[in-house]
């Protein structure tokens, strides 16, 4: 065995060089990874004693994409579009052997490879499209050619990878091997081909899947219009393909290329980048630190079988942790447990799951009444009404019953996790996880860290977050913690705005065109506008209790601040603009043209300055840790890197600039934090934060 660098071997197993890749943790490709890739190709493709190579990785997976680290660095090593041309012009047969995963720069140099050999578990993608990207070495040229135009659309568009059946299936993967043997039978392989005297199949002289109707990217475009809402990426990556279709290779190439050149130093590539990195980031907390003991959670209880609990148990049982699940009245617990064998059987039909898993899933509850059968549980999560008086009562009951060393977790939304606490003789075991409705769905759980949380407590909930799927966020106590607490900025401004000259439709549409899945009033109508409501303490001093006071309380009754017809497709209605206009009068509120431009900053530059204020009192640790929260539980168009992303791309000074504006109009409700205020003066950014 020679070693060409730290990371690339190259040995010859008889006729067939093997050029060994061990850069762990996933032989991403780095300037060293690619330089002695194309060292061991050529040096094997001059040695007259060789007939083959295999290209072969150690570790877990084969290449698993591009180093990103290097992303926007100054450029090292041999390029990859370079190492591919060295792979396609060697003269001798090169055979990928690929197990795990081969994604973005890894399958574009398997393509370019002449022969491709996987195990059954391989997933091969290019999954550039979700950092903002296209494939830039050839993969939306090269695709194309292998799997044909439709599905090769598919794959880089949207980012998926593919299993090695399916690949095998399309042309991409030549032969499917043993999953313990991969190695071997990849140069058994290579020796077949010397046997056989195989030609050297390069992907780039490919044409025969080629013919494309020019209506298919046309469809493609209309099919996924909604998908692609906002996005830069997928629409480049289609007209890369289109390129593949129209052009010669080479100049194929050179337009893809040219392609991820101009998104590279774009906002939306950027932001998304930023959020990949942001999300792993969010997992590390200071002073609880990688290593930390946490405690096995082996059983958990619910506490509520209603929306919010039913869907928190399920996530449990998804990854096989038996759930007791306790209510007040018998027929609360069976809707509740309807609801869940529901949703599992509407999975299955869609053929994400069988029967079977559904039973076996169902068969991981516990369903009662009592709530003393906590007492094994290693987790408790409560679940009830949002009641500050109601959620003590249960914690104080649950610190007689729960086993020592049990946590005990509150799914509130706004409220004090510190008073909850005080309820039992443990504080120390007493946790918030907000999970985000529809619970099994959501991927965010804000994980609230009380004043007297143990460090082994919020190690575990963080470690179980991940275990279910979740993206954890540490956050501190305060009402609404950090995405509801910003929420509440927006909400209170899009009030004001529809008193003051705007209509709902009119503020849902700039937010909407922003790139959030929908506007307040919109959401409102969806959730329903009586949460919260009672018709004993109504006003009538808003346009929502007046609303409700008419029984328009969303699309749950066909109106609410929109009129909706029999497919729930909303209208806007003249109700409710008579209503605002009367409201207005009433007030003496003189209404006036507001411009987009006013709507959009009024949402969304408090929300920012709220922000600021959370970091300043420590309630997030990061202000990336507020994008993750925003991103992942509210919506925010992951292209826009989270609010104060946003904000560092608008610029604090103009953040700043705008506030002081609308304080002065407007009132305190617009003051400055002290943060921003700062940073602003500095020239800094949320960024620049340690």
């Amino acid at each position: 065995m020679t070693a060409i660098n730290e990371v690339v071997d190259l040995a010859t197993e008889g006729r067939v060089a093997v050029v060994t890749v061990n850069s762990p943790p996933v032989n991403a490709l780095s300037a060293n990874v690619r330089t002695g890739i194309a060292e061991a190709v050529q040096k094997a493709g001059a040695d007259p004693a060789v007939t083959a190579v295999v290209i072969h990785c150690a570790g877990r997976t084969f290449i698993a994409g591009a180093d990103i680290t290097e992303f926007g660095k100054p450029p090292k090593g041999v390029p990859l579009n370079e190492v591919n041309a060295i792979l396609e012009a060697c003269p001798k047969p090169v055979v990928a052997a690929i197990h795990g995963t081969a994604l973005g720069g890894g399958l574009e140099l398997a393509l370019s490879c002449h022969y491709r050999v996987a195990v059954p578990s391989a997933k091969l993608g290019l999954p550039e499209v979700k950092l903002g990207l296209v494939p830039g070495a050839g993969g939306t040229q090269r695709l194309p050619r292998l799997v044909g135009v439709e599905r090769a659309l598919e794959v880089i568009a949207f980012g998926e990878p593919m299993k090695a059946a399916e690949a095998a299936s399309h042309g991409l993967v030549d032969a499917v091997v043993g999953e313990g043997s991969l190695k071997a039978d990849a140069v058994a392989f290579a020796e077949k081909l010397i046997a056989d005297a195989a030609p050297l199949k390069k992907v780039r002289d490919r044409a025969d899947k080629l013919g494309a109707d020019p209506a298919v990217f046309a469809a493609f475009r209309k099919a996924n219009a909604r998908r692609f809402r906002g996005f830069e990426a997928p629409e480049a990556c289609i007209q890369c393909v289109e390129a593949a279709v129209s052009m010669p290779f080479d100049e194929g190439l050179k337009f893809e290329r040219d392609t991820i050149m101009r998104l590279m130093v774009g906002t939306q590539s950027l932001a998304q980048r930023y959020v990949f990195f942001a999300e792993r980031q969010a997992a590390k907390i200071p002073d609880v630190p990688e290593g930390t003991p946490t405690r096995t959670i082996a059983k958990v209880g619910i506490i509520g079988a209603g929306t919010m609990g039913g869907g928190i148990a399920m996530n449990f049982v998804n990854v096989g942790i038996p759930v007791t699940i306790v209510e007040t009245k018998q027929e609360a617990l069976d809707r509740g447990l309807s609801v869940i064998r529901k949703n599992y059987e509407n999975t299955a039909k869609r053929g994400r799951l069988s029967m079977a898993d559904v039973e076996t899933r169902m068969g991981r509850f516990t369903p009662t009444l009592d709530l003393s059968a906590l007492a094994d549980c290693d987790l408790v999560v409560e679940a009830v009404f949002e009641n500050m008086e109601i959620k003590k009562e249960v914690f104080g009951k649950l610190d007689a019953i729960a086993k020592p060393g049990a946590i005990l977790a509150t799914n509130t939304s706004y409220l004090d996790v510190d008073q909850i606490a005080a309820m039992t003789k443990r504080p120390e075991d007493v946790i918030g996880m907000h999970f985000f409705s529809p619970a099994n769905v959501m991927r965010l759980l804000e994980v609230v860290r009380g004043e007297k949380t143990a460090k082994d407590v919020i190690a575990t909930a963080m470690g179980l977050a991940k275990t279910i799927g979740k993206v954890g966020v540490l956050v501190g106590v305060c009402h609404g913690f950090v995405g509801n607490r910003m929420l509440a900025q927006r909400q209170r401004e899009a009030n004001k705005l529809i008193l003051e000259g705007a209509m709902p439709w009119d503020v849902d549409r700039v937010l909407y065109d922003f790139g959030l899945p929908m506007g307040p009033f919109a959401m409102s109508d969806l959730a329903g506008l009586d949460i919260g409501w009672s018709r004993e303490t109504s006003k009538g001093e808003t346009p929502r209790e007046i609303l409700c006071e008419m029984d328009r309380r969303g699309q749950k009754t066909g109106a609410g601040f929109y009129d909706y017809d029999e497919n729930r497709v909303a209208k806007p209605s003249p109700v409710t603009e008579k209503i605002i206009l009367d409201l207005a009068a009433k007030k003496g509120i003189n209404r006036r043209q507001i411009s987009d431009e006013e709507i959009l900053q009024r949402c969304i530059y408090p929300m920012i300055n709220e922000g600021a204020k959370i970091l300043e009192e420590g309630k997030a640790i990061r202000a990336s840790d507020i994008d993750i929260v925003w991103i992942n539980g509210y919506g925010w168009p992951v292209y826009r890197g989270g609010p104060m992303f946003y904000g560092d791309t608008v610029g604090l000074p103009e953040v700043l600039k705008v506030m002081k504006e609308f304080e002065g109009r407007h009132g305190a409700d617009f003051k400055p934090s002290a943060l921003l205020e700062k940073l602003a003066a500095e020239g800094k950014g949320f960024k620049d934060l340690k």
